[in-house]
């Protein structure tokens, strides 16, 4: 039997279907990169917000209609959110299959194909992890789950409805995949989790067994370094321990954090990062507002002030720290006044990279009961603003990163210039450029270089002088092979992207 998987959705739904590659493996499935082959399709949908529901949805109503000859099988967070109504009124779908342990996968695909609908939804328990014999990130990097779920219960987010509450995979499983990743030929490890600074402070954790962890200062119920803090009032973080373990690992590797909350952002996490120069001094906040009224609407507890404190304090330590961040535009009640503060916050703070998204009315969210609801053409007015204003500071960015040298991850090698078969072009990312969310270094080189060619393949890095920049991306000119690649260990993992481009 054969499968195809749809993948939607963010990181964390990406190794959730990487795991149910796995597990589909381990019951003899084989997996295809053609649908038309394909005996099963999986959609591995997004629930977070109303554009990617539908995108999911038609994901199900398309296949359907090209593949008759397949069944289908809605999985992932649409599927965890909607179960119930879903297995009621699509009958596009022959199974839903929810996220909360997807060991189970078993129970709807085997009756599934012998025609059986099955609607399943897992409890939500623990973090799912495993083995993971395919990824779908490309070469040389991988993402690695440390929590689910959240209880920052911010007002907008379905995230908890979904996910449920926060779990913490223990530290000892966490480095033993990162270890294995590493001894894998994988060159980098991109922390991911809904909130990365609670790590270890779940109801039920015990990462390092010795007891629940608890939160940083500010944080209701907790105690700890607060985000402005420089006093040693508290014990260590869970995050700030998790990563003094990983720095005891050997080999060549760079580690990103991704999304940590601005309400807990972890201070002790910067001398760890400072000591180990394979930590990458990324830092991905999403402050969703800059303004106290709104921050407070969204059931967070920081507010303007406190939030540019921890942008000050981390480049204090890192003076070109790149910084991500996400705005969150017509949240409810949000008048031209706490719109033009969220303008002057991101002014203010300058990141490399930030996101910004119209509000999105939640079902069953405390914000999606909330009166002055802000007009659709208003919210899109708003967070265009912010888009055009980010383009702007990214372009100011990467501009002071031209005449400088990079290690860059390629990811993509394209096919030769029409005009100029010796001209080559690969696209790649250097460290201070997130996998799919920010802008790529296109590097040049000589095709008719042996040595070059033999270097610019995917998943290795290569050195890269950056001569000018753009919008969103660098160029630059490839200038020799990275020492690194050296010690990094040979790949023996499958990339989705290298079997697709091969077939």
């Amino acid at each position: 039997m054969t499968f195809f998987l749809d993948q939607h959705g963010c990181a964390k739904n990406q190794v959730d279907g990487e795991l149910m590659i796995a597990h589909l493996a381990k019951l003899g499935y084989t997996q295809v990169f053609d649908a038309l082959k394909a005996d099963l399709i999986i959609v591995n949908s997004c629930g977070f917000i109303e554009s990617a529901k539908t995108e999911s949805l038609n994901a199900v109503l398309s296949a359907r209609k090209q593949y008759p000859h397949a069944k289908i099988l809605l999985a992932g967070c649409l599927a965890e959110r909607y179960a119930e109504d879903l297995g009621e009124n699509l009958p596009e779908a022959d199974g839903i299959f929810g996220n909360g342990d997807l060991a189970e996968l078993y129970r709807v695909v085997e009756p599934l194909m012998q025609g059986k609908r099955v609607v399943l939804k897992p409890a939500q328990k623990g973090v799912c992890g495993g083995e993971r014999n395919l990824l779908l990130s490309f070469a040389g990097a991988a993402y690695v789950k440390i929590t689910e779920g959240c209880n920052n219960r911010c007002a907008f987010c379905a995230i908890p409805i979904i996910r449920g509450e926060l779990r913490s995979r223990p530290a000892s499983e966490i480095i033993s995949e990162i270890k294995t990743l590493i001894s894998q030929g994988v060159y980098e490890i991109n922390l991911i989790g809904q909130d990365l600074a609670a790590y270890g402070t779940g109801r039920e954790d015990n990462v390092f067994g010795t007891g629940r962890t608890l939160l940083p200062a500010g944080t209701p119920g907790s105690v700890g370094l607060s985000a402005d803090s420089t006093s040693a009032e508290s014990s260590e973080s869970g995050l700030a321990t998790l990563l003094k373990q990983i720095s005891a690992l050997e080999g060549t590797f760079r580690l990103r954090l991704l999304y940590i909350h601005p309400d807990h952002f972890n201070a002790d996490i910067l001398p760890v990062i400072k000591a180990d120069s394979r930590f990458l001094p990324y830092f991905d906040i999403p402050f969703q507002s800059g303004d106290d009224g709104i921050i407070r609407a969204m059931h967070r507890t920081g507010n303007a002030k406190a939030y540019r404190a921890v942008i000050e304090k981390i480049r204090a330590v890192f003076p070109e720290a790149a910084i991500r961040t996400t705005f969150l535009a017509g949240f409810p009640g949000e008048s031209e006044e706490a719109a033009a503060h969220s303008m002057d916050f991101l002014c203010a703070i300058t990141p490399d990279w930030s996101g910004c998204f119209p509000y999105s009315k939640e079902d069953d969210t405390p914000a999606a009961k909330l009166k002055n609801q802000v007009p659709k053409k208003v919210k899109e007015a708003r967070a265009s603003a912010l888009v055009e204003k980010q383009a702007e500071i990214t372009r100011e960015r990467l501009a002071k990163r031209c005449g400088k040298e990079y290690d860059v991850l390629v990811e993509e090698v394209l096919a030769e210039s029409s005009e100029n078969p010796d001209d080559g072009l690969a696209i790649g990312r250097a460290w201070f450029q997130a996998p799919e969310v920010d802008g790529s270094v296109v590097i040049r080189y000589d095709r008719s270089d042996k040595a070059a060619c033999e270097a610019v393949r995917t998943g290795r890095l290569v050195r890269v002088h950056v001569d000018s920049s753009g919008d969103v991306d660098l160029n630059g000119n490839y200038t020799g092979d990275s020492p690194l690649n050296a010690s990094i260990a040979k790949s023996s993992l499958v990339f989705a992207e290298d079997i697709a481009h091969a077939e």
